[in-house]
């Protein structure tokens, strides 16, 4: 897919008109220094992050907040799926966000399931003010469970914390549901920008985590194709990526 001009340093956006499922087997994809002399890849790792939730918890206005640091009370409910592109700088590497805006709405859930599958991180948003949108959590995990890799990372997200007077789901409530499954919490405003830069910069760091503690870092010295984060292969940035028939099912 072609990349478009970038609109300002470390940040790049990308809205197609017809946007593809995210291929291939759950890949980390890294390069060595020799193959940024050599093939100059914008990139050290592709990390690629899925937005689920249902419907009007604010998923796209955060992704806004976080790629181009803009906000808007009329935002059109997204028909889909859209993606846009940020990159960011973590522990001296460059790493390319890619993140995924899913409609919420059950009548696109048949478009939006192929999405799991290449994700290598989820974000579980709900919206503080709405507590359907809570009790909808444990749909989205089975959506996970059902769709997405086995190793995939995970964070849970509550969306309009600035709403303090119409908030009903409780912080200690969905902090307790968070540390059941293992895994991080965060509440955000999209409107106000509190703690967006926050939340998706933890699911980064846990993605990257789950790299380095299953020793992908040695895999830019040895640029070893078989090189594995939990059940997710690594990939150089810069080389061919495999197709799923020519890898197998990571799920």
């Amino acid at each position: 897919m072609e990349q478009p001009e970038a609109p300002g340093p470390g940040l790049r956006d990308q809205e197609p008109q017809t946007p593809q499922p995210m291929e291939g087997p759950c890949l980390l994809v890294s390069s060595s220094a020799a193959l940024r002399s050599t093939m100059n890849p914008e990139y050290d790792y592709l990390f690629k992050l899925l937005l689920i939730g249902d419907s009007g918890v604010g998923k796209s206005c955060l992704l806004l907040r976080f790629a181009d640091n803009t906000y808007t009370e009329t935002y059109i409910s997204t028909i889909g799926v859209d993606f846009k592109i940020r990159t960011i700088d973590m522990d001296g590497k460059t790493v390319k966000l890619q993140i995924w805006d899913t409609a919420g709405q059950e009548r696109f859930r048949t478009i939006t399931s192929s999405y799991y599958r290449g994700a290598h991180g989820i974000i579980i948003v709900y919206d503080v003010t709405e507590q359907e949108s809570y009790n909808n959590i444990s749909q989205w995990l089975q959506e996970i469970e059902r769709y997405a890799c086995q190793n995939v990372s995970r964070l849970l997200l509550g969306n309009k914390c600035d709403l303090v007077a119409k908030k009903v789901v409780a912080s200690s409530t969905a902090q307790e549901l968070a540390s059941s499954l293992h895994i991080p919490f965060v509440e955000t405003s999209a409107r106000s920008s509190d703690n967006v830069e926050r939340a998706f910069l933890t699911m980064a760091s846990e993605i990257h985590r789950r790299l380095a503690s299953d020793g992908g870092m040695q895999a830019e010295a040895a640029r070893a194709r078989g090189a594995q984060i939990n059940s997710a292969p690594l990939w150089p940035a810069g080389e061919p990526q495999p197709r799923p028939e020519d890898t197998g099912n990571c799920c």
